[in-house]
């Protein structure tokens, strides 16, 4: 459910309609055209619009009458505000869920160990596993194409007819390869390329569906243990979330999610944790089709969205995030990775969000 059958009617929808709203559009640079003529694209909103868009960090600090069609929910044994729609029965929303060391952590985890094979990324198919790639962005290195010497001698041994190449990429120091002419991208633009990331049970993107049958290590336990905890508030009476899978979206300064509904999994009635870290963005929670108008709403770095039973068949998505333009909203980020270990980590999310998705498949 992630396209439409006809893209013209899929134009027309309320869905699409609320990302065009609140996307951050490019000026036009084409020869011939004034780029005046693009859609506007500075300041905090980019142009839109941005009254209407459900702040919860607002509502929480007012501690006032909530607007009409939020509700609080109050849940034994949970120690963190939760806000729901009322009409959206399964959605949550729970804002500074996450301290600010909290969050650190999950963004150094989700750059330096969740890409780490045996966990798939959206590079893996063109470069196979890659191993120690923020280490290799730290220390400057760069990707390279080589000949594979055990291979080649394996074939030869195997009597292979004809002439084969086979080929493996390896990080180099940059300066070992000067006059050298082999493909080589930088590790700092293979970061920067990354645009996910999966743990535990592996999603096969091509066939949307769980693959069992590769390579996966188990969710880390620190992970397991507060996607549990923050589950509680959507989860039935009497039942414990089981975090099998988790998939991590990279976002950089442009992109964003289009509108979609998470299915994959066996009982809706689990829900999906939703951790967001780094840069604000404005994330859109319609209807189940796309003809309903959704709402909008600001997720910031450190908030936690629960999405279950009713709310897992409502299409969502992420139009836009917010860089440069308000660094306010990740100073407390900033001050803390300012340490010289974390300088291309601060450099990375200062414009860019992290989303680690947590999911029970069975």
């Amino acid at each position: 459910m992630y396209g439409a059958s006809d893209p013209t009617a899929a134009e027309r929808t309320a869905f699409r309609c609320a990302e065009k709203q609140y996307k951050l559009y490019k000026p036009l640079n084409l020869k011939g055209r004034s780029r005046s003529r693009s859609k506007p694209s500075g300041g905090e909103g980019g142009g839109a619009d941005l009254s209407a868009v459900v702040d919860f960090h607002a509502l929480l600090a007012a501690d006032g009458e909530l607007p009409a069609g939020i509700g609080r929910r109050d849940c034994a044994g949970f120690d963190r505000p939760v806000f729901c729609f009322l009409d959206r029965p399964g959605f949550y929303f729970i804002p500074g869920a996450l301290s600010t060391a909290e969050q650190c952590c999950w963004i150094r985890e989700s750059l330096k160990t969740f890409p780490q094979p045996p966990n798939r990324t959206n590079l893996t198919a063109i470069y196979g596993s890659i191993s120690d790639l923020l280490i290799a962005a730290e220390n400057q290195k760069i990707l390279v194409e080589a000949e594979n010497p055990d291979i080649q001698e394996r074939n030869e041994q195997n009597n292979c007819g004809g002439k084969m190449e086979y080929k493996y990429f390896k990080f180099v120091d940059s300066e070992s390869q000067k006059g050298e002419e082999h493909r080589s991208t930088a590790a700092t633009t293979l970061v920067r390329k990354l645009r996910w990331s999966t743990l535990g049970l592996q999603f096969d993107w091509s066939k949307r569906n769980y693959d069992v049958s590769l390579p996966h290590n188990k969710i880390p336990d620190a992970l397991a243990s507060l996607a549990k905890k923050m589950a509680i508030p959507a989860m039935p009476s009497g039942e414990e979330f089981k975090p099998e899978a988790a998939i991590v979206n990279y976002y950089g300064p442009r992109d964003m999610l289009g509108g979609h509904v998470d299915d994959m999994e066996a009982d809706w009635t689990k829900p999906i944790v939703s951790i967001s870290l780094g840069c604000k963005c404005i994330f859109l929670l319609g209807g189940k089709t796309r003809d309903e108008v959704p709402t909008a709403m600001f997720l910031r770095s450190g908030d936690i969205v629960l999405m279950a039973g009713v709310a897992r068949e409502c299409f969502h998505g992420v139009p836009r995030i917010f860089t440069e333009s308000d660094q306010q909203e990740i100073s407390a980020l900033i001050s803390q990775l300012s340490s010289g270990d974390d300088v291309f980590i601060l450099d990375y999310i200062k414009n860019s969000r992290i989303n680690i998705n947590v999911r029970q498949v069975y």
